[in-house]
């Protein structure tokens, strides 16, 4: 065919019946999905994703102790396998010499990481978790460490191909989540990825630049600075060897702290392996802190500044406004010629903690309303959100305590002054 041809074809083709019939259903869908109420859609953030972290304990956790004892039944065999733990991680955390009564009394729970019961034998991996109040004393003690600021966590994995964080349960995220950080130098902000936290916070993150955006999203949860584990996980065949890549990184510039490599026989031994990665990212990252490398990035504390010229006409307005209201106040003063004002120094800036009741979200958010509103406050954000308690914001204000008391007294609150900080109710 010649491609006049072509175009006398293009010319004169007209749709059949089948292509009209597409064409209507097609109108049809359009118009059916604009009709429905989006709140019928299934909405982004629904669905089953970051698991919630356990809870971090000043107490002595011993992981990875292996025992395999026998009993006449199972559960006795399990009591006996626990016991042997105990007595095992005794020994590994270095304590001394004791009876086995008083190493149990010092038992405060034990952690299962892999059991298998038989009718008379018991073969598992145990966890034992000390007390501190009662084993510490027994034990070496390393002296007071110094603990960083609190720094976010985004473990990223990469696994077939694919960047995930939040954006289904991922193993990595999980073993983060189920890491105990109580002993740990670093102070962890482990989001859960829960609700909008899977939106906020993805796998392109840590590739940003701005740290006004930075800025945003760390005081959603209270962190200073930001650590990023990456996690590389390479399948050799289905069901075969698994190897895997980490390294550690830090901050709004993506910093490279240092990577390691571990290997795992197979699918089944991934969550081991992850695992053990992370204990070995927080030693990783416990060691940069020694040597000074994790200060938060002073860049991140850089505000937004509005343009000066914009400031002052913000400021002669509010002086128009408010010279109306001193002259009916005080009709002496009205009359009398206003004097000059003279340049005074800015008051100097201070951080103090808010302590507020907060039984709903209204709640927070007319308390967020009223501080930020206050002559002289230049910033407010939650802390620490406890809903149906008592929750805490940090205050940027340019002034000292006293003033900022004073200021929310006069917006109707009852106000009590203590150390750097105050605690406000209605």
């Amino acid at each position: 065919m010649t491609p006049a041809s072509h175009t006398l074809f293009a010319q004169n083709w007209r749709p059949g019946p089948a292509a009209l019939l597409l064409g209507v259903v097609g109108l049809g869908l359009a118009v059916a999905l604009f009709l429905i109420d989006p709140a019928r859609l299934i909405a982004q953030v629904e669905g089953d994703r970051g698991i919630i972290p356990v809870a971090a304990s000043q107490d002595i956790q011993i992981d990875g102790v292996e025992v395999n004892v026998a009993g006449d039944s199972g559960e006795e065999a399990r009591l006996k396998g626990w016991q042997e733990a105990a007595k095992l991680a005794w020994v590994k955390a270095g304590g001394p010499a004791m009876g086995e009564g008083q190493i149990q009394s010092m038992v405060s729970s034990i952690v299962i990481e892999r059991e298998q019961i038989g009718p008379r034998r018991y073969v598992a991996t145990l966890g034992v978790v000390f007390d501190r109040a009662r084993a510490g004393q027994f034990l070496s003690s390393t002296g007071k460490q110094s603990h960083s600021a609190p720094m976010m966590i985004i473990p990223v994995l990469y696994s077939g191909g694919v960047a995930q964080v939040y954006e289904v349960k991922g193993q990595w995220q999980a073993a983060w989540a189920q890491f105990r950080s109580g002993q740990s130098p670093i102070d962890y902000v482990r989001p859960s990825g829960q609700g909008g936290e899977s939106l906020l916070i993805t796998a392109g993150q840590p590739g940003r630049r701005s740290r006004t955006w930075w800025r945003n999203v760390l005081d959603q949860f209270g962190a200073s600075d930001v650590l990023i584990p990456e996690a590389r996980l390479e399948r050799q065949w289905p069901g075969g060897p698994v190897r895997a890549t980490f390294t550690g990184r830090y901050g709004p510039d993506n910093t490279w702290l240092g990577s390691f490599e571990l290997s795992a026989n197979d699918e089944a031994g991934v969550p081991r392996m992850l695992a053990e990665a992370v204990i070995r990212m927080d030693a990783l990252y416990a060691d940069a802190l020694q040597k000074g490398l994790l200060k938060p990035d002073t860049t991140l504390n850089v505000r937004p500044q509005i343009d000066p010229a914009l400031a002052a006409l913000i400021a002669a307005g509010q002086a128009q406004e408010a010279a109306p209201k001193a002259a009916s106040s005080n009709p002496a003063a009205a009359a009398s010629p206003t004097p000059t004002a003279t340049p005074t120094e800015e008051a100097k800036v201070n951080t103090f903690t808010v302590q507020f009741s907060s039984p709903d979200a209204a709640a927070v958010d007319a308390a967020l309303g009223a501080v930020r509103s206050a002559a002289g406050v230049k910033g407010a954000s939650t802390t620490s959100l406890a809903m149906g308690g008592t929750s805490l914001m940090r205050v940027s204000y340019a002034g000292e305590l006293s003033t900022l008391a004073a200021a929310l007294r006069a917006r109707g609150y009852t106000v009590t002054v203590g150390t750097n900080a105050l605690s406000i109710r209605r």
